[in-house]
């Protein structure tokens, strides 16, 4: 199963710049079986968990954290960059491989001690992951694990979701 799904999965050499091996997912996601593999997979090890919410970060954990709250019958909660959500919000900034980012959720998106699952395509630094987990437990919720398609082991981002479960479908 999972050698299906890292087949669909191609490198990109030299994007965004010169040195990254981008891990390009829209091959998977074109593919209907692929696609409804990977959601499946990384909604699986939560489905008696009792989520209440799934976290999603701008863009790409849009398309699994939409999917995997459907199929955990859960609501989702986006997480976006500046200047995208009308309401009232919190902010955080993070450190990026090559710079500073700042995302951002709605400050009643979340209850105190709602189960939460957050939601990516990919973890490389953590800076993302820990950046929604921040935000998240800032509203009170608490944060039954994290899921991620992929997971660059070399990049160490593992360390910074810390003692969070983390679930990982495929390691590079």
């Amino acid at each position: 199963m999972l050698d299906r799904l890292r087949r669909l999965i191609r490198d990109v050499p030299d994007f965004p710049k010169p040195g990254i091996v981008f891990k390009d997912i829209t091959p998977l996601l074109a593919d209907p079986a692929g696609l409804a593999l990977a959601v499946e997979l990384m909604a699986s090890p939560f489905r008696n968990e009792r989520i209440e919410l799934v976290v999603g970060a701008e863009s790409r954990g849009f398309i699994f954290g939409t999917a995997i709250a459907q199929s955990l019958n859960a609501g989702f909660v986006p997480v976006r960059k500046p200047g995208k959500l009308p309401a009232m919000r919190h902010s955080v900034r993070y450190a990026l491989e090559y710079g500073e980012d700042v995302l951002e959720i709605h400050a009643d998106a979340i209850s105190r001690g709602q189960r939460i699952v957050v939601v990516d395509d990919l973890l490389a630094t953590g800076g993302t992951m820990k950046a929604c987990c921040d935000l998240v437990t800032k509203l009170g919720a608490e944060i039954v694990g994290v899921t991620v398609l992929i997971e660059l082991a070399a990049l160490r981002g593992r360390e910074h979701v810390g003692m969070r479960r983390l679930e990982a479908l495929l390691r590079f």
